[in-house]
């Protein structure tokens, strides 16, 4: 880099003047601990979405049977709910804007998946997703119809249209903040 502003020999002597007896600083190396507040905040937001996923799966019980209809594709509607809503969960009027994939997962791990579908639709406003459950030796596709229907935020579900997985899939309406509003 060039030395834009040269100095002249005599401003070169004023400044040996001004700085003479001076000792110059002995540099002190001193080492500064990371930051922690960042690891902080990423151990809350971790504990958070735990105990949300937590919460969210103290709904599902393998003890409770709720009464859901045998006959045709898997469905519910909650009992206050409009019953157009489970009509346009089944033409796909509602497009899912989160998927959930479970294949692969034991019961207890898609319990903790679900709940924490279910928090996070809640909390960012989310009203339509889709549960992947596979076809696989039917327990998972039996037993998530029955938690879903335990959860008090789960409006209506039903068997998703071949565009989303048909049989092996349910599309579910969450009830948010934004909904309640309505």
């Amino acid at each position: 880099m060039k030395n834009k502003f040269k100095l002249s020999a005599e401003e070169i002597k004023l400044f040996k003047e001004a700085t003479a007896g001076t000792k110059p600083l002995l540099h002190d190396i001193v080492s500064h601990p990371p930051l922690r507040h960042h690891r902080i905040k990423s151990q809350l937001v971790t504990k958070r979405l735990l105990q949300e996923q937590l919460d969210a799966s103290y709904y599902f019980s393998d003890v409770y049977q709720p009464v859901l209809e045998a006959d045709g594709p898997i469905r519910y509607l909650r009992p206050d709910i409009n019953p157009y809503e489970l009509k346009k969960l089944r033409r796909n009027d509602y497009i899912p804007e989160l998927f959930l994939d479970l294949h692969g997962l034991s019961q207890r791990q898609a319990k903790q998946e679900i709940g924490a579908l279910i928090a996070a639709c809640y909390r960012d406003n989310i009203h339509c997703a889709c549960i992947m459950h596979g076809h696989g030796k039917h327990i998972l596709k039996q037993q998530i119809p029955l938690w879903l229907a335990q959860h008090p935020n789960i409006t209506a579900f039903h068997q998703a249209p071949k565009a989303w997985g048909g049989s092996a899939s349910l599309l579910i309406l969450i009830e948010t903040d934004e909904t309640q509003r309505r």
